[in-house]
């Protein structure tokens, strides 16, 4: 008997997040580990009146495939991978690791090939995404293998992920629905702002040009669990949108590699320099495997105060309430910037010891909390 969590987490995920209709193609994808959680969303997907179509491909693949791809393969996209892109309706992804470092003796060189060659893949998937003509939503479903990362048991890894979900609420939806209201309070504020600057005690000091760009609300439809505001830098801007140094508090993980101690200098928009303690071949490689991979993409404030421990996942690292993070790479349409590489790499910095948020001239946050109430993690909210 699987575990009823799963059960609601799926109707969470079908009726909530991503609110398929009837008619919709649905691409649930997944490793093998993640059956239970995969047959819970197919039958919600056949209830909803949706046509599900599963891709279950196991982790070991991509080994193989490193291991022995000739540099014809590495660049080759799939039509039939180019026309799913295309064509499927909504997008519900699974992330289930048994190995998270399985890939972390990859020549990184072939890694940025095959990253850069699903470059226009992935613009079809974010344009059709920002035109509303695809709808997506990634999860993870608890292994082993991310409960060693986070240094917890299996159980105990299981009921962190289900509650950063709110699953252990009566009404899990009804929860999201209201961190949506206050999490708009964020957005209604940031919207038409020009300037945003993050200043950290260990030596952060980047500046971000916002003006003309849109602030999005995520509250559970993308990610989930969920908890942040996002935008993009406007790259068009006289000072290339982005500036200054950031000194990322936790190891950077991307293709199972951990990067250490990463500083990114930007100049124009652009890095200009960067170094690492840990992995900065690695690093240096990602960030120039295209034209748009040195450019920063993103920039977003984690506002998820229920998640508050480094667990070397991204999808919840970078909702820690009192972080802000910054991926270099592609851009997400809809907030207006176009920046376009086969890389989306979040990093993480933590404002919680000694950090501000400072918007125009004013400081919203302080030590990771924002200053005004009513809004994430505080009174009111």
């Amino acid at each position: 008997m699987r575990d009823s969590r799963l059960d609601k987490l799926a109707s969470v995920l079908v009726h909530y997040a991503t609110g398929i209709k009837p008619g919709q193609l649905v691409r649930l994808s997944g490793e093998p580990i993640a059956i239970p959680l995969i047959e819970a969303l197919y039958e919600q997907v056949l209830k909803a009146g949706a046509h599900p179509q599963v891709r279950c491909t196991p982790d070991s693949l991509q080994e193989i495939f490193f291991a022995h791809a000739s540099d014809e393969q590495l660049k080759y996209v799939s039509p039939l991978t180019q026309h799913e892109y295309e064509t499927i309706d909504v997008s519900i992804g699974l992330w289930a690791e048994t190995n998270t470092k399985a890939l972390s003796r990859v020549d990184p060189k072939k890694q940025g090939v095959a990253s850069a060659a699903r470059r226009d893949i992935m613009a079809t998937f974010m344009k059709r995404a920002a035109d509303g003509d695809l709808t997506w939503c990634g999860t993870l479903y608890p292994t082993l293998a991310s409960a060693q990362d986070a240094e917890m048991s299996l159980t105990d890894y299981e009921n962190f992920v289900f509650n950063a979900g709110h699953l252990d609420k009566p009404d899990p939806v009804a929860q999201w629905q209201q961190i949506e209201k206050t999490q708009q309070r964020v957005v209604d504020y940031l919207n038409g702002t020009r300037e945003i600057r993050f200043q950290t005690a260990n030596g952060t000091d980047l500046t971000v040009n916002v003006q003309g760009m849109t602030w999005i609300n995520c509250c559970g439809h993308e990610n989930f669990p969920d908890g942040e505001v996002f935008t993009g830098p406007n790259l068009n801007a006289a000072d290339g949108g982005v500036n200054g140094l950031v000194r990322y508090s936790f190891p950077a993980v991307h293709h199972g590699r951990e990067v250490h101690d990463i500083e990114l200098t930007f100049e124009n928009g652009r890095v200009a320099k960067a170094t690492a303690s840990k992995n900065e071949d690695f690093l240096l490689d990602m960030l120039k495997q295209d034209e748009g991979a040195g450019t920063l993409g993103e920039i977003a404030i984690g506002t998820n105060y229920s998640i508050q421990q480094y667990t070397k996942n991204t999808l919840f690292d970078e909702k820690i309430g009192g972080t802000f993070h910054a991926a270099v790479g592609s851009g997400y349409p809809e907030t207006g910037n176009l920046n376009q590489s086969g890389l989306h790499w979040d990093m993480v910095c933590d404002l919680r010891t000694g950090g501000t948020i400072t918007v125009d001239g004013e400081v919203i946050s302080r030590d990771g909390k924002f200053v005004f109430d009513n809004w994430p993690g505080n009174k009111g909210a």
